[in-house]
Formats: C-alpha cells, structure tokens, sequence
C-alpha cells in the first residue's frame, strides 16, 4: 500500500516538474506564461505517467538489473509508448494533434522522434538514479496516513479539473466539426474565434497550443484526393517515359544508320583532292594491266600505251 501510494506521489511530483519545464521552454520561445497541458491545474500527466511507469517497471527488475543501461533503455521505450499512444488516442478522441515531430529526423508518423527519445533515457536514468533516492528520502519522513491524505486530495483535484477541461476539448472537437473550412490553418482560426468568445478556462486552452494541427473530416478528404492526384501524376509521368523509352528504342537503329552515314560522308568531304586523282591513277593502272595484252594489241593501242607510260615517267620524276 505504502510503495503505491508513493508511486502516486511520485506522478504528481514529476507532472509538476513536467509543467514547469514545459511552461519555461514557450516562455523561451514566445516571451510569455503560456500555461501548457490540456488541464487547468500545474500539472501535465503525460509527464507524471511516464515518471511512475519507469519506476514500477525498474522495481519489478530491481532483483536481476539495476544498470543504468537498462533504466536508459527502459525510459526510452516506455516513455516513447506513452507519448505515441496518448498523441493518437488524442487525436482519434477530440480530431486534432497536439504535437507534430514529421518535420524532425527519424520520427514515427510524425508522434515521437529520435531526439526526444534519447531526451526521455536520460531523464529516466536522472530519475532512477538521482532524483528518485531524494525523493524517497523525503516521503519517508511523512507517515503513511499523511502521504494517503496527500494523495487523495491531488488526485479529487486532477479528476475535477480532468472533468472541466475535457468539456473544453469536446467544445474544440465541436468547433472543428462544424467548421466549413478544409485546411487545418483556416480551422485553427474558427476555433480560435470560438474559444475567444468563452470564459478564461477556454482562452487558455487556445493559448497552451497556438500550433495544434486540427484533423476532421474534409482535411483528410483533401489530403487524399492530392495523394490521389500525386499519384495520377507519377503514373503518368512513368508512363510518358516508357514510351519516350519505347520511341528511341524503335529509332535507335535508325538513328544509327544515319549516324555513320554522316560520319562517312564527312571523311569523304575532308579527303584532300590529290589523294583522290592519286587513287583514281591507280585504279586506272590496275585496270590497263587487266585489258593490254602486248602480243595481240594493235598498233594504236600499241602507242597509246607508249604514250601513257611516257607520261607516267614525267610524272614520277616531278619533285613537286
């Protein structure tokens, strides 16, 4: 009874710790209070939850590990599930996400990230190891009766202030239902109207996550049809270029003939002229040899022949 108790204390102590944190980090940012979490009080759960599960988890492995590899890889995963199914069960429930990581490395489905991961090992070691023995420390100075007293009460105060904020978020779902708007930008807007018409409790709301991303019915319908449309566009696209593929293929030989015929004629046009008249005496020569015949030629056949070797001599002995 007594270590469950303190396990309840403990998810009070570290959902304060958690809201603080949170609540510095937007001052950083924004210059202002800006009070976190979807519940009124100075507490955000997710924090405390996680707190309390790794301690339960590392108590019941106390007999066989107590490393601080094993609290670090404990911490990691726990804390990364509860993350991941209250951002989804969050989002299913009132149709807006309340955090988005899809723009940081190595996230899962936009809920959890590697570097908030590795930030909740850390934190899980820091609280096994350090901030627990203290804690503990102190809760042994209170009676039990005391820490029930103290328990009880925290826990009637969050259950109310559970109740009056989930009113708030159903107020939000009913703003993003009935929204006309199709992009989660112009929904922000109407429900950030909406609330602005309400009491303090609302204003706070709109004001502890100005960067909610609201899902309903029509956003997702309009990311659809542009996956819908994106695709068409890759098949399409793949398509034109099986064909283009198909077309040079069909053509290449043709492409090639042409090619070489060109090639060919180029060499032929830069072939210098005297090489040419030099083949052309050549071949002349060749073809002389195959039809003269000195025993049965005539006489004027006798003296052409004399002739064109006169020539030929002249020729040769030219020196330019």
């Amino acid at each position: 009874m007594e270590f469950f108790i303190n396990l309840i204390l403990v998810f009070f102590t570290f959902s304060f710790v958690g809201w603080c944190i949170e609540v510095t980090l937007k001052y950083r940012q924004f210059g202002r209070f800006i009070n976190r979490g979807f519940l009124i009080g100075p507490w955000l759960p997710i924090y405390g939850a996680g707190a309390a599960l790794i301690t339960l988890t590392v108590a019941g492995l106390t007999p066989v590990e107590r490393g601080i590899g094993t609290t670090f890889a404990i911490s990691l995963i726990v804390c990364g599930l509860i993350e991941y199914l209250a951002s989804y069960f969050m989002e299913m429930r009132f149709h807006a996400r309340w955090w988005d990581y899809s723009q940081k490395p190595m996230n899962l489905n936009g809920r959890v990230w590697i570097g908030n991961l590795i930030l909740f090992g850390l934190g899980g070691v820091a609280i096994i190891h350090i901030v627990n023995p203290v804690l503990y420390g102190f809760f042994e100075q209170l009676s039990l009766f005391s820490k029930e007293i103290i328990a009880g009460c925290l826990s009637v105060i969050i259950l109310a202030d559970y109740s009056v904020s989930h009113f708030v978020l159903k107020l939000v779902k009913i703003g993003v239902e009935s929204s006309e708007a199709d992009n989660t930008e112009a929904i922000s807007k109407d429900v950030r109207f909406l609330l602005s018409n309400r009491s303090i409790f609302y204003r706070r709301f709109a004001d502890a996550y100005p960067d909610v991303i609201y899902r309903t019915e029509k956003v997702k319908a309009r990311m659809e049809e542009i996956r819908l449309e994106t695709e068409k566009f890759r098949i399409e696209a793949e398509k034109r270029i099986d064909e283009l593929n198909q077309q040079y293929e069909k053509n290449k030989a043709e492409w090639d003939a042409s090619i070489k015929a060109g090639r060919e004629q180029l060499r032929e046009n830069l072939e210098p002229t005297s090489f040419i008249k030099n083949n052309l005496i050549e071949k002349q020569n060749q073809l002389i040899e195959l039809l003269y015949d000195e025993s049965t030629a005539p006489v004027p056949a006798k003296v052409l022949m004399d002739e064109i070797e006169h020539e030929r001599l002249r020729l040769e002995k030219r020196s330019w």
